[in-house]
């Protein structure tokens, strides 16, 4: 993997952007002698989401095991919804107002 100061990006960013985009490269760009950024191909960002996705996702499951592991407490869904507030009824409709815009008053 190749790395570049701040000024030497500068002055071939074209040529790295194309090296990424088109090879696959991926550059780490440092400044003051400290790593700071990465530039890697759109395919790799996506590549790297699904797979942060993928795992924050395995963690969250795992939270929900452990909680559950936890208490043998249970809240009966439609319990919870009167706890919080929440209503099972619909949304009134909002009505319309019978003079919209640019419409004049006669």
């Amino acid at each position: 993997m190749k790395r570049l100061n701040v000024v030497e990006l500068k002055n071939s960013l074209g040529d790295v952007l194309n090296r990424a985009e088109y090879q696959g490269e991926r550059i780490i760009v440092h400044r003051r002698g400290k790593d700071s950024a990465a530039i890697i191909s759109i395919e790799d960002l996506r590549l790297f989401e699904r797979l942060l996705e993928n795992a924050e996702d395995r963690i969250d499951s795992e939270a929900a095991r452990v909680a559950l592991a936890e208490s043998d407490e249970r809240i009966p869904y439609e319990q919870f919804r009167r706890r919080e507030g929440l209503s099972d009824e619909p949304k009134p409709k909002r009505r319309r107002s019978t003079t919209g815009a640019g419409t004049k008053a006669v």
